[in-house]
């Protein structure tokens, strides 16, 4: 069989899940596992019976068609160079990176080393994300007249997502660990959009990353965008990301539930059947030359724009 090897840099909570998908597919090999913590590569190594590495070098002796960067932030730059050097493909993590320069960097990086790259955005390759991409992209929703993204979190960290990092000013907070996501889709809806006003609260501590985020804006067609973060407020955590149609309006509930209204009736749950291609499957077709509708770090950089933006 041929199958599409990858190599994982970092095996926190994320880069657990992404062994445990790839473990799943039978298109997918993982070929070394590395993680600067060695009680925790030890333990991954025991859990799932996986080729483990002791340093980078160790790493590329396996020769992945892609390595995947679950590290922070800040460290993905450095990384993702040395990988695309290797002539190896490179899927990152998001952020694309610490900030926009060093995306910039990983971007050129790639180019000049004609490698292929690509974004854990999984929402895109969710049923409920596909199918509202296609409700857009068919004008059932009539014109649409608004978008917005709200985010509830009663707690940042998020109860299952503690390290040292995730609730840092310099590398963490839910406007670089969600948001993304959802810009991301903005982005493959509308095209581009601009801020025309925002405001980010931080905690009186310069360790701690944000505690809100307010921003309204527009798509360059002109589709007003309302952007709204919150942490540490007394609630049960809700995301929500509506589409607002003179139509429809449908809303995308706490990543994976898709909900649409039609006037003066009921919201609805819709059912959701179908199972589309994975990230890891458009990995496998894009190493064998079909299109994968992969996001590279192209894309990521816009998107990393529009988060540096809101950081200020």
């Amino acid at each position: 069989m041929n199958q599409t090897t990858f190599a994982i840099i970092g095996t926190g909570i994320i880069g657990e899940r992404i062994i445990q998908q790839l473990l799943a597919n039978s298109n997918c090999k993982i070929v070394s596992v590395f993680d600067e913590n060695i009680q925790r590569l030890k333990e991954m190594k025991d859990k799932y019976q996986l080729p483990s590495a002791y340093s980078l070098d160790e790493l590329y002796e396996t020769k992945p068609d892609w390595v995947y960067i679950g590290t922070p932030p800040n460290s993905h730059a450095s990384l993702a160079v040395r990988a695309a050097n290797q002539g190896c493909f490179v899927l990152s993590e998001k952020p694309l990176a610490h900030d926009v320069e060093s995306g910039e960097l990983m971007v050129e990086s790639a180019k000049k080393t004609n490698v292929l790259t690509a974004m854990h955005f999984p929402l895109m390759y969710s049923s409920a994300i596909q199918t509202l991409m296609n409700e857009v992209a068919n004008c059932s929703l009539g014109k649409i007249i608004r978008v917005e993204l709200h985010t509830y979190f009663p707690h940042w960290p998020r109860k299952w997502q503690q390290n040292p990092w995730i609730g840092s000013r310099t590398q963490g907070g839910f406007i670089r660990e969600v948001f993304p996501h959802y810009f991301q889709i903005m982005y493959r809806l509308f095209g581009k959009f601009s801020f025309l006003a925002h405001q980010t609260i931080y905690p009186a501590d310069p360790e701690l990353c944000e505690i809100g985020s307010t921003a309204i804006g527009q798509t360059d067609s002109g589709i007003p965008i309302v952007i709204n973060g919150l942490s540490g407020m007394g609630q049960q955590e809700t995301l929500l990301f509506k589409i607002f149609g003179t139509k429809k309006v449908m809303t995308i509930k706490n990543w994976s539930e898709l909900w649409v209204s039609e006037i003066d009736q009921p919201e609805t749950r819709v059912e959701l059947n179908e199972q589309p291609k994975t990230l890891w499957d458009a990995c496998h077709d894009a190493k064998n030359g079909r299109e994968g509708s992969l996001v590279s770090f192209e894309e990521g950089l816009i998107v990393q724009r529009w988060i540096d933006e809101l950081l200020i």
